[in-house]
């Protein structure tokens, strides 16, 4: 599972007589983006007076005429399902498909100089700095931050750090690079597929040790306990393996690509399908958390993790852009609780960088939110909410185990 950016490529268009019609189109991804990051102030506002001054000038103060309507709307739909074959694949009911991971771990071929590169706006690349995190990874596993480019790739900045306390989008820290394609490109034979994170980086080797989030945080938890400043802490516990391992077969098709499902569904019957799957599940997991501190009982563990970097964005982002709309998760007693649980073990609130999060999805996105605008962050998702006591110690016959190991 991973994050990933749009690639150019070629289409194949059809006419509306049914014959088919071969254009070599190269979409460039910024026809995706809103570029008017690119322009300066005077020449946007110029811009959009023209426009009106048009529509004044043809309509008056009536609406345009239905048959430029009809139009538009045609026109509109056919582009974004253009754009959305690209960003999301999809079966032939509409129903979103992810990619599979290209690189799979082999513990045996990586050394133990590795390189993180990560995105903050991606679930999937969330689960792994957690992980490293908790395991006390950061000095034996240092990480490179990639930012959301206009384009839709990830792209290194330097941004101010004005808060020490959540990381932000840095320079390739490792190989300089100024996008994460590039560094794809540096190992052996190069490569032209989809550059995604997470992604392990072999430093000594120039290549690709692993971008499956789940393979890499099963190596962090259990694979350099040598290197790792917390090596008791053991999140997939032998004794537990079956269980995490039922939560995630559960977990990952209905809520954390559920939750993709229902927003990059390209019909009507595939939304619909996606969303009664996701709040079924929901209701499941919150009801099942209403006696258990953790999925598990009272450990937390790697199924924890996976759901949790889904619920830190779901009244975020998800709920509105996603239009998981049946119910925000603050209308989940139990869940809502249980992710602010695991919000303030130490070193998880660093993890999470909402604005971060938010431009990532709105701004990157554009298919989904073609004016790039993002919306005002709920006050329910804002630090100072968040810390708010979960109250869930008391459900543990180890009370604060997870804190006690740190």
């Amino acid at each position: 599972m991973h994050c990933i950016s749009l690639p150019s490529s070629h289409l194949l268009l059809h006419s509306p007589a049914k014959t088919t019609l071969k254009l070599a189109c190269h979409v460039s991804p910024r026809m995706f983006f809103n570029d008017s990051a690119t322009n300066n102030n005077s020449g946007s506002t110029n811009g959009f007076s023209l426009i009106k001054n048009v529509s004044k000038l043809l309509w008056g103060a009536s609406l345009p005429p239905g048959i430029l309507i009809s139009t538009v709307r045609t026109a509109w739909t056919s582009t974004w399902q253009i754009m959305m074959s690209q960003l999301a694949p999809s079966d032939p009911s509409g129903a979103y498909t992810r990619p599979f991971s290209k690189f799979r771990l082999n513990p045996t071929a990586a050394t133990t100089k590795l390189h993180l590169y990560v995105g903050l706006p991606c679930p999937w690349a969330h689960r792994t700095l957690i992980v490293r995190a908790l395991k006390g990874l950061e000095e034996a596993v240092p990480v490179s931050v990639a930012g959301h480019g206009l384009d839709g790739s990830w792209e290194f900045k330097d941004v101010p750090d004005k808060d020490n306390d959540i990381l932000v989008p840095t320079m390739d820290r490792v190989n300089r690079c100024r996008n994460l394609k590039e560094v794809y490109r540096l190992r052996k034979g190069g490569y032209d597929g989809r550059a995604t994170v997470p992604m392990l980086w072999d430093v000594e080797k120039k290549e690709v040790v692993c971008n499956e989030s789940y393979d890499i945080i099963e190596f962090f938890n259990s694979g350099l306990n040598e290197l790792a400043q917390h090596p008791g802490l053991d999140l997939s516990p032998v004794e537990l393996k079956e269980e995490i391992e039922g939560w995630n077969r559960v977990i990952y098709p209905n809520v954390n690509n559920g939750v993709y499902r229902c927003g990059f569904a390209q019909s009507q019957e595939a939304y619909d399908v996606a969303v009664s799957g996701l709040f079924s599940t929901l209701d499941r997991i919150d009801d099942h958390l209403g006696s258990s501190r953790y999925l598990c009982g009272d450990r937390l563990t790697l199924a924890d993790i996976c759901l949790f970097t889904t619920l830190i964005r779901f009244d975020l982002v998800y709920n509105v852009l996603f239009k998981c709309t049946k119910k925000k998760l603050l209308e989940y007693t139990n869940l809502h609780a249980y992710m602010r649980d695991i919000y303030q073990i130490p070193k998880v609130a660093a993890t999470c960088n909402f604005l971060e999060i938010m431009d990532g999805y709105y701004r990157m996105l554009f298919p989904l939110n073609p004016g790039s605008i993002r919306p005002v962050m709920p006050s329910v998702c804002e630090h100072e909410f968040l810390s708010r006591p979960s109250k869930r110690e008391s459900m543990s016959s180890v009370g604060k185990r997870v804190q006690h190991v740190l």
